[in-house]
């Protein structure tokens, strides 16, 4: 019969082996790459590109146009710059038959079986000649999230872009400011809005904290 003493060690023993097992073990390989940015997209500016393939080749823009004339157009438009990409499209009354980049919000799934289309110059807000369009217009200090899809090495990846924009007024351009993105490194791996860390990441901070308290 074991004494309490005996017990006790083997116990203790027991647990150490546990977290050394909980610290030491070989990190997963999912996880969330994530930029923090805060870019001024700025009227006829240029685009600016985000690059998530580490290939020297851009995956996304962002166009923000104004001109002020006979013609006055606004327009605010997140381009794909291959022909692989997609980005997370809706329709909305105002647009017709014209699908435009949906405005997520934070929380939203992104992933296989979602409403992913190409389009080279797919629009957020647009007020032209023709009539206005675009789930992004008329808003004050909306921030909200772009759903991208796009190849790395051939593999299906998912990512999302946070955004925020005021469109709002008649008279200026419109205002856009890129706040950060992120892409999940697992193909065909879902996303979610906002998200900066995957589960496995969060494991590792776990366990981490765990050696630490077994250390003290």
């Amino acid at each position: 019969m074991l004494s309490e003493h005996r017990l006790n060690a083997y116990t203790l023993a027991a647990t150490a082996a546990g977290v050394g097992a909980l610290c030491f073990a070989k990190p997963a390989e999912a996880r969330i790459v994530y930029t923090p940015a805060h870019v001024a997209i700025k009227a006829n500016g240029g685009p600016f590109f985000i690059y998530f393939g580490h290939d020297g080749t851009a995956d996304f823009g962002f166009s923000n146009k104004w001109y002020v004339g006979e013609k006055s157009y606004r327009t605010l438009n997140v381009l794909q710059s291959r022909s692989t990409n997609e980005v997370w499209m809706t329709n909305s009354k105002a647009c017709g038959t014209l699908s435009v980049a949906a405005a997520l919000p934070k929380g939203k799934r992104i992933g296989p079986k979602r409403d992913f289309k190409h389009n080279a110059f797919a629009v957020m807000a647009a007020a032209i000649p023709t009539g206005s369009c675009g789930v992004w217009l008329g808003q004050s200090h909306l921030q909200a999230y772009l759903g991208l899809k796009f190849t790395i090495k051939g593999k299906i990846h998912f990512g999302w872009a946070r955004v925020k924009v005021d469109t709002e007024a008649q008279q200026r351009p419109f205002l856009a400011t890129l706040t950060g993105y992120a892409y999940e490194t697992i193909p065909n791996k879902a996303i979610i809005a906002g998200a900066t860390k995957g589960p496995d990441e969060e494991s590792g901070s776990l366990g981490a904290l765990a050696a630490g308290a077994a250390g003290r």
